[in-house]
């Protein structure tokens, strides 16, 4: 079952609690829209600035691991610009849909792993994510990647729409 909304008037125990069903929601909501964009369509972009619906899904699933796993927690990432070629996102042919996908949900599952393990005031590790500043707080980490993701669901919906695919909630 897909998660719903998470409405500002449903009990939750915790503030990570919820974060983390923001987070889950809006994973959901990428997932099913790519899914649901026709095939042909999936590897087209729509937009001036040259995206397809699946390199956003790849992007989304390095974001998650830059933020959290090298930046937060200080991770040694071999690539955590895996994402992008040449300036660009950028999807190998070779990179089949299922791929991506399954990439995106265990990225989901080690995210939701660092921020169960953390508290919301818990300071992150300095290193190269942070680019010399003081690292962040797990909240403020958590809040940025909220905003990407509602930022970008509302770009897929666009996107989506214009392809024949799911559009909303």
């Amino acid at each position: 079952m897909s998660p719903t909304f998470p409405e500002p008037t449903d009990a939750a125990s915790t503030r990570t609690e919820v974060m983390v069903r923001y987070l889950d929601y809006f994973r959901d909501q990428v997932a099913s829209r790519v899914e649901g964009i026709p095939v042909d369509e999936q590897r087209v972009t729509r937009v001036p600035s040259g995206w397809t619906p699946v390199q956003l899904l790849k992007h989304l699933t390095h974001v998650e691991q830059r933020w959290l796993e090298w930046g937060f927690e200080g991770a040694v990432i071999a690539e955590p610009w895996a994402d992008r070629r040449d300036g660009r996102w950028f999807v190998a042919d070779t990179e089949t849909l299922d791929d991506l996908l399954a990439a995106f949900r265990a990225q989901a599952r080690r995210s939701n792993a660092v921020i169960e393990s953390h508290g919301l005031d818990d300071v992150g590790q300095p290193g190269p994510r942070w680019e010399g500043q003081p690292p962040a707080t797990l909240e403020r980490v958590l809040l940025h990647l909220v905003q990407e993701y509602a930022r970008h669901v509302g770009h897929l919906d666009i996107v989506a729409e214009l392809a024949g695919g799911p559009t909303g909630e």
